[in-house]
């Protein structure tokens, strides 16, 4: 295989039989990043799980595959939450093409929120709380809008203080946590990036070519 494109009717058809099977609390969502990364969701089943549509963004997991900070590697079972509350039970297989290289992901998200309601009220009967699954860092978006600005505020919410206050070192390791996470792979990130942390372009590119040079581990 080449291209997602080539195998789409394929790719439909598992997600609508995967749907049939599953019901209503998973969705299937098929992402192909040669649409571009705005728009690279291509095909949905039980969008409503992410509110989630055909061309809407990608997640941030996906950037840092693109970006290589990440493996393409398939992830299976880890515990993520949306933007309203949701609990869900994620699981993402990056497709690859013959020379194994990541065209785009098949991810299915499921809500366990009302199953993880029962088990708290049975943990408030039982003497010994179950152990309990961390949520993964992963930021469902419409918009790679949404998508940026939730990284960037993640990267500032690490160091720990407002833009105002921050020096050349702290606004240095903010963009080292958002070159590693993949958001200057968004379309006119730098201008967002600037103007929320109060630089100029010549300074942005002057900072990432220094953090690139040393290629310090990211926050």
């Amino acid at each position: 295989m080449q291209t997602i494109e080539q195998e789409m009717p394929f790719f439909k058809t598992l997600l609508k039989i995967l749907k049939n099977q599953f019901g209503p609390e998973s969705e299937f969502i098929l992402h192909d990043w040669s649409k571009g990364y705005d728009h690279s969701v291509v095909a949905i089943e039980n969008g409503h799980i992410t509110n989630r549509k055909i061309g809407d963004c990608g997640s941030n997991l996906g950037l840092e595959v693109i970006r290589g900070t990440a493996t393409s590697d398939m992830k299976c079972n880890y515990v993520t939450k949306t933007r309203d509350g949701k609990v869900l039970l994620s699981s993402t297989m990056y497709i690859k093409n013959d020379e194994g290289k990541a065209l785009g992901a098949l991810c299915i998200n499921t809500d366990i929120s009302k199953k993880i309601e029962i088990k708290e009220y049975l943990d408030s009967c039982l003497p010994d709380e179950l152990n309990k699954k961390e949520h993964s860092e992963e930021f469902f978006a419409t918009n790679v809008s949404d998508l940026l600005l939730y990284l960037i505020d993640e990267g500032i919410n690490k160091i720990g203080k407002p833009v105002s206050e921050m020096t050349k070192e702290d606004k240095m390791e903010v963009l080292r946590f958002l070159d590693n996470k993949g958001a200057l792979l968004i379309n006119k990130s730098g201008t967002k990036i600037c103007q929320i942390l109060e630089i100029s372009k010549y300074t942005l590119y002057n900072y990432l070519d220094e953090i690139r040079e040393h290629k310090k581990p990211a926050l």
